[in-house]
């Protein structure tokens, strides 16, 4: 118990110095909105700032009606920007967090862009301001973040760690909520209470980081000696009776009390908790895509843009392909197939063609040395320029850039009873690269295991859906190409 004392010491300091008036501005409720506000006005504050000193710069002292307004729209389009790429969350390093608010900026200067050209108001703004505007005033953002950003980190971290929690629970639920609070979100979880006659003592799990520290029976005296403040639930749904009655017991105790309920055995897809007319609503299975509509549009934003842009650049290299397979094989230069999209909907993807004309009733995965396989084919499937044309499956919106990648009707009919959960991969758009490409899970899968490691990579990513873990899988997308699985 040594390392407990020690523990307990460390929180006695803490609360001595916040008892003595130590400025604990983030607090555990709202800490995350008083880090992102806090951050936003400062950030408001040095961009509109760089904007005026370069408009009156620039002006002769007599800052224009229209930057006045690009300062505004700037100010209040930011807060949606900032907040979807969570750009301000105290959990970011310092590295991962400037990379997110460049991402951010980048973002809401492509929309403010946007909004110029459909208003036709880009004319009256002096391009050399506004590139000047566009890069002094990341500079000075991610000057100002970095110190603010260490600040914020570091109170939280010592509020967290100042109040002391314990978990009502022994099972493989509690230890597992156990690591991610201490490692994860650096909170005080200085033990487990286990109940009563779950175990003999001499058989209850002791580690040196989560030590038994009784049963439910001597709970309130486990709160009172060690100054807890929040107690967190981790009992299997069956233990209901158990549960309202620790609920009903601690109401006076003067703690927070968490329950965290015990899903183990339920494949969760993307689920969150919502109040609904006073009612805990728990959504064990949404589509980020109606769970995030703003998300989900400015997805769609970036997914169509980019998809323009890219037709518009490797056009001259679609048309040397389409050459090519049309004067070394007979045959259409697109081959299309149907497959499933979001919600399951029949669309038909398209592809350069890379195999000889055949009967594909069957739909049968391209092998090593496939004889199928056409000498031009076999270099464009290495190379993953046949996947080039589903760019008009993004512009057309059928796809996205980034998701799960479309299977062949056929194979979701074959593996969709013999995977858990196999066809809520289509609970988000199919996209042209995804997690699963990236982790190299790409080509056959001619074993249940392989196409199972595929599926878990495609409902992690569902699960942790945002558009900047589309921008990191784009980035890392061309880094995987060359495959020696890809046939």
């Amino acid at each position: 118990m040594s390392e407990l004392s020690h523990t307990k010491a460390t929180f006695d300091e803490l609360r001595s110095r916040r008892n003595k008036g130590f400025p604990f501005a983030v607090r555990a409720s709202g800490g995350v909105e008083f880090a992102f506000w806090l951050q936003w006005v400062v950030a408001t504050v040095v961009q509109c700032s760089v904007l005026i000193f370069l408009g009156i710069g620039k002006l002769d002292g007599d800052l224009a009606s229209h930057y006045r307004l690009l300062a505004l729209f700037s100010s209040l389009l930011a807060i949606p920007v900032f907040a979807l790429f969570r750009a301000y969350s105290i959990r970011n390093g310092y590295l991962v967090g400037v990379a997110r608010v460049l991402a951010s900026w980048g973002t809401l200067i492509a929309l403010l862009m946007f909004i110029a050209f459909a208003t036709k108001t880009s004319d009256t703004y002096s391009r050399e301001v506004v590139l000047q505007w566009i890069l002094i005033g990341f500079a000075f953002q991610a000057l100002a973040f970095v110190p603010l950003h260490k600040v914020l980190r570091r109170m939280d971290r010592l509020h967290r760690f100042a109040n002391a929690s314990v978990i009502v629970g022994c099972g493989d639920l509690a230890l597992t909520l156990a690591v991610k609070l201490r490692h994860e979100r650096g909170e005080a979880m200085i033990g487990l209470v286990c109940l009563d006659g779950d175990q003999p003592d001499n058989e209850r799990p002791h580690t040196p980081y989560f030590p038994t520290l009784g049963v439910v029976s001597q709970l309130r005296s486990v709160i009172s000696e060690n100054s807890v403040s929040r107690v967190y639930i981790a009992l299997p749904a069956r233990e209901t009776d158990q549960i309202e009655g620790l609920y009903v017991d601690l109401l006076d105790a003067n703690v927070d009390v968490v329950w965290v309920p015990d899903f183990a055995n339920l494949k969760l897809l993307n689920h969150s908790i919502h109040n609904l007319g006073g009612l805990p609503a728990i959504n064990l299975n949404e589509s980020p895509l109606t769970s995030y509509p703003g998300g989900a549009f400015l997805k769609s934003l970036m997914d169509r843009a980019l998809a323009l842009i890219g037709l518009l650049v490797l056009s001259p290299l679609m048309l040397c392909v389409a050459a090519s397979i049309k004067l070394t094989s007979p045959g259409p230069v697109l081959f299309r197939q149907k497959r499933h999209g979001w919600n399951g909907h029949i669309i038909e993807v398209l592809k350069f063609r890379s195999m000889r004309v055949h009967d594909d009733s069957h739909a049968r995965q391209a092998k090593k040395d496939d004889p199928r396989v056409t000498p031009v084919g076999r270099f464009l499937r290495r190379s993953s320029i046949d996947e080039l044309p589903q760019l008009f499956n993004v512009l057309k919106g059928d796809m996205s850039l980034v998701g799960p990648r479309p299977h062949a009707v056929a194979h979701n009919d074959y593996y969709s009873d013999k995977i858990i959960a196999y066809m809520a991969r289509h609970r988000i758009k199919p996209g042209i690269t995804g997690l699963a490409q990236i982790s190299g899970c790409r080509g056959e899968t001619e074993t249940i295991d392989k196409m199972q490691k595929r599926v878990e990579l495609d409902l992690d990513y569902i699960n942790h859906w945002s558009l900047w873990l589309d921008i990191k899988i784009l980035i890392k997308t061309p880094l995987t190409l060359v495959s020696k699985d890809i046939y």
